[in-house]
């Protein structure tokens, strides 16, 4: 194997070691050791929509509370913010890095594509789904 081969690789092997797509998220919610979801945005993002089950730990506030609300440093953690245009995910996943957490991994699509591919949301009128949207997910799986 050439040393760009081994450089490919290596650069995707590390991707999906500290990312998860919302497909994955939802399975892993549901197999016996779930991660635990963190949802880093602001307040009223989260009172919009946020993924069922999420702790709701604002970014600013992540180190200060971290140690709290997060005990246990090996645990399986997701961050996620608005999608991919807002890098707060990648911002809580390296101040939880830094903070020692060694099973951080952040939503790629964050909220955004979470709901557009029609998985559960929790909004101030309760759980719902939005419709999938075909550019994102079959519609009908």
């Amino acid at each position: 194997m050439s040393e760009r081969a081994r450089s490919a690789a290596a650069h995707f092997a590390a991707k999906l070691e500290h990312e998860t797509d919302p497909s994955d998220l939802a399975a892993a919610r549901a197999s016996a050791t779930p991660p635990i979801i963190v949802d880093t945005r602001a307040q009223a993002a989260w009172d919009q929509g946020h993924i069922p089950g999420a702790l709701h730990i604002p970014g600013p506030e992540l180190a200060s509370r971290a140690q709290h609300e997060l005990p246990d440093r090996d645990a399986p953690v997701v961050v996620y913010c608005w999608g991919p245009g807002c890098n707060g995910s990648t911002r809580a996943a390296l101040t939880l890095s830094r903070l020692g957490y060694t099973g951080v991994r952040e939503l790629i699509g964050g909220f955004e594509y979470w709901a557009r591919e029609g998985l559960a949301i929790r909004t101030a009128q309760g759980r719902t789904r939005h419709p999938v949207d075909p550019l994102t997910a079959p519609i009908g799986l």
